[in-house]
């Protein structure tokens, strides 16, 4: 049986150009960059998706070499996949704004939770948000229309053959501060009703000064800061499905720019 060694090697380069890329998205993606998720399975799921998208998609199919060009290049990849990943994970990360503004607003600042995903403390009622939103990530499909956003990248994009332009980063950074803007504006009507309910204790507290508010006023707050959060919590997935298109559009857009 004769060997084309020079036709292995370009689909050992195609594959690896696209291995790269997807090494990035790997990094920052939400469920796939969870600490909860081990190494091992990373790595599977990494040669899976090599396996499966490289034949289908446009890539490079020159071998590496050592030198700055093709180092930028492989830099260039891992950023782009990073940065895809990233856009969606923002969503994530300002519903767990809004809950963790609420918890500090209640009073439930202090009741913290080991959140391996940011590997440290997180208030309870920004874990629950986070939990919904990974519940609800998956329930409508994003983590495949991401993963759709992501093939789509190789079409305008092909591995290995293109570069970030510094706009595309830019705009990321635009939509970044256009989520987290979103999710205060989600924590605004908890935040809001529990400063009316602080300042109404406050009145309550100069009109009898004898009443031990750290007493009376923990309990009022928490209570109300439930109730807000039974009201709010049927139109929190109407939020989160705005923040997860505007994300996904992000995502795909980052390819265009160049």
């Amino acid at each position: 049986m004769n060997l084309d060694m020079q036709r292995i090697i370009e689909i050992l380069a195609h594959n690896a150009w696209v291995m790269l890329r997807l090494s990035g998205f790997m990094l920052t993606a939400p469920v796939l960059s969870n600490a909860l998720v081990s190494v091992r399975i990373r790595v599977v799921l990494l040669l899976a998706l090599t396996v499966l998208i490289g034949p289908l998609v446009s890539a490079n199919s020159t071998a590496f070499a050592f030198d700055g060009a093709s180092m930028l290049a492989v830099a260039n990849e891992l950023v782009l996949g990073a940065a895809i990943g990233f856009s969606v994970m923002i969503a994530f990360e300002a519903l767990t704004m809004a809950g963790t503004l609420t918890a500090m607003t209640m009073g439930l600042g202090f009741a913290s939770l080991i959140d391996p995903q940011h590997r440290g403390e997180e208030p309870v009622v920004g874990t629950l948000y986070q939990t919904l939103a990974l519940l609800m990530y998956l329930s409508v499909d994003g983590h495949l229309a991401l993963l759709a956003a992501l093939a789509e990248s190789f079409r305008l994009m092909p591995a290995g053959a293109g570069m970030l332009s510094h706009e595309a980063l830019w705009s990321l950074a635009l939509m970044g501060a256009k989520l987290f803007a979103s999710g205060v504006v989600i924590a605004l009507p908890a935040v809001v009703a529990l400063l009316i309910v602080n300042v109404a204790l406050g009145v309550v507290s100069r009109a009898a000064p004898q009443l031990n508010l750290y007493a009376v006023g923990f309990p009022v707050s928490m209570v109300f800061g439930l109730l807000v959060l039974m009201q709010a919590l049927p139109l929190l997935r109407q939020a989160f499905e705005t923040l997860l298109r505007d994300a996904l559009t992000q995502s795909s857009a980052l390819s265009l720019a160049r």
